[in-house]
């Protein structure tokens, strides 16, 4: 019985080596292309056909969340306006500015105007946005300080564990409906009493509202 290796073992090595960088080179390109904020979604911020600031519209102007997302309250999910919304104001106010040729364009034409999406769940999660504003919780708690970016940018992680979160305590996160769109409100500016407000406040809201925040699987995977 011979006590040499086959001869294919002297390859082993070499093989071994190129085989340990393809799946390290495929591993690396995987975390550096899906582990991006496109795809992890907190900090993603593209660059929109349309250059349109939240902060000037929703901050110094005060136009209300609703006037644009009309659908929010009755729908599971928040509309983009049409270009006829748009016009509403920009048919006089800057009606010749070139930065919004796309907009004059999609009201006449009908075209809509490609949007890009920032805010997005996986395919499997359900989301009803008029359930969640109904019951009290503002924008601002899911979307960031919105009525503060010049450009909008995925500002919260939108995961489990963020949702299981409000779940589990949502009083914490409610606030009157008249102010569901004011996004500068708090129940005050001294961070300990708002605490305790806020606690107080929330739990006599899930009491009034009936509010039912759901742990069960189907509540949100379907």
């Amino acid at each position: 019985m011979s006590d040499t290796f086959p001869k294919w073992t002297n390859k082993l090595p070499a093989k071994v080596m190129v085989g340990a960088i393809l799946v390290g080179t495929a591993l690396t390109g995987g975390f550096w292309y899906y582990f991006t904020p496109k795809y992890v979604r907190v900090g993603y911020q593209p660059i929109q056909p349309v250059a349109f600031s939240h902060a000037i519209h929703a901050d110094q102007l005060g136009v209300d969340c609703r006037y644009c997302h009309n659908g929010v309250e009755k729908s599971w999910f928040s509309n983009i306006p049409a270009a006829s919304t748009c016009m509403n104001c920009h048919a006089q106010v800057l009606a010749t500015d070139p930065k919004l040729a796309l907009v004059r364009e999609s009201f006449k034409t009908g075209k809509p105007i490609p949007w890009v999406q920032i805010h997005k769940v996986p395919d499997y999660v359900f989301f009803n946005h008029s359930v969640h504003v109904n019951r009290g919780v503002s924008c601002v708690h899911c979307h960031g300080p919105v009525n503060k970016m010049d450009e909008i940018y995925h500002a919260k992680p939108l995961g489990m564990t963020f949702c299981l979160e409000c779940h589990r305590d949502p009083g914490k996160n409610l606030r009157p409906l008249d102010k569901i769109t004011d996004l500068d409100w708090s129940y005050s500016q001294d961070a300990v009493k708002a605490a305790t407000m806020a606690k107080s406040a929330g739990e006599k809201y899930v009491h009034d509202m009936k509010v039912n925040a759901s742990q069960n699987c189907s509540a949100c995977h379907r």
